[in-house]
């Protein structure tokens, strides 16, 4: 039966064409509609390699969104298909590495995404899919492995031009940005937002405007620094609409050494704060001193700086300069309510 615009219900869907829909969602950077699709299609995996695609793709998703312990318990359920062969078992292996990656093993990273490299080949579809060498490129940055990243960079831009795919060449030039030391990098993440050109990849786009703006703060020039604000609130808004949680503390600690206030954050993000975290939150937004938090609360000072780390990283700010405006409270007129004994 045909829904009134011609397509089967989603209860009748075929599983494959769930992969299909959610790889495509990832791919144009709707981590938010990739993620509804997944918790059903999930359930309808008819096989292994199915189940292992889409237990993967959540994985992507909850990384993107800086999930990490929701992606640490997903991955437990891959183990059994680091075996597959082909392409279902290098999307495995990549997925494998970017845990890796997020979770500061870059060792392990590498041998991951070697992995996946050995059961993929260079076609549009698997550059795509399983951008291996990018993920190994970032992983020997962060070991300090510069000239074996830069080789490999420049590998991976080679197979992606002459796979003739926009997008896997897109990500490659990203890729070289950060590989590549010096004055190379502006020009190269240039050429790849001219890549993306017309095509529907947002995240992907808002993670070059990301990088492309830091190096033009790096400039210390008026007009580059405008550009550079440009960029940075176009991914602030994608990355804060789509809860990405660690693009938006790129982008935000971006805008802060700009000497610009972060956008307050939505909803979802004040809602993850724990009770004690908003607690010690409001105190610091009214100006109080750590130690004076910790008498206020009852804690120590270390329980103090605990939970503001935790909330800096999850408002994506990097000190509390910009804390009282982020909550929605300017911090004279919390100060003034605390001394006149009003709550804010």
């Amino acid at each position: 039966m045909l829904t009134a615009q011609g397509s089967l219900p989603p209860s009748l869907v075929a599983p494959s064409a769930h992969l299909d829909t959610v790889r495509e969602l990832i791919r144009q950077g709707r981590v938010t509609d990739a993620l509804a699709e997944l918790t059903d299609a999930r359930a309808l995996a008819r096989s292994v390699e199915e189940r292992a695609g889409l237990t993967a793709a959540m994985i992507d998703c909850r990384l993107a969104r800086g999930d990490l312990a929701e992606a640490m318990a997903l991955a437990a359920e891959l183990s059994p298909y680091l075996d597959l062969p082909g392409l279902p078992g290098a999307v495995v292996h990549h997925v494998k590495g970017e845990l890796a990656s997020a979770l500061g093993d870059p060792d392990l990273a590498v041998e991951h995404f070697t992995a996946a490299g050995e059961l993929t080949d260079d076609s549009a579809e698997h550059l795509e899919l399983v951008p291996w060498r990018s993920g190994a490129v970032l992983a020997l940055v962060r070991a300090g492995h510069r000239r074996a990243a830069t080789d490999l960079a420049d590998a991976h831009l080679a197979a992606a031009v002459a796979s003739g795919s926009s997008y896997a060449v897109a990500l490659a030039l990203r890729t070289m940005g950060t590989a590549h030391p010096g004055g190379e990098r502006l020009a190269i993440l240039r050429r790849a937002r001219g890549a993306l050109a017309g095509l529907d990849a947002a995240r992907l786009a808002a993670q070059i405007d990301t990088d492309l703006a830091g190096l033009l703060i790096l400039e210390h020039a008026a007009t580059a620094t405008a550009e550079a604000l440009l960029l940075l609130r176009a991914a602030e808004e994608y990355a804060t609409g789509e809860q990405l949680r660690p693009l938006q503390g790129r982008v935000r600690r971006l805008l802060d050494r700009a000497g610009e206030v972060p956008k307050r954050p939505h909803s979802e993000a004040l809602a993850s704060l724990t009770a004690s975290e908003r607690r010690v939150a409001r105190l610091a937004a009214q100006g109080l001193t750590n130690r004076q938090i910790a008498e206020e609360l009852v804690v120590t000072v270390k329980a103090v700086e605990w939970h503001l780390s935790h909330v800096y990283r999850k408002l994506g700010i990097s000190s509390r300069t910009h804390l009282a405006s982020t909550l929605g409270a300017p911090v004279q007129a919390a100060r003034d309510a605390a001394l006149t004994g009003l709550t804010v």
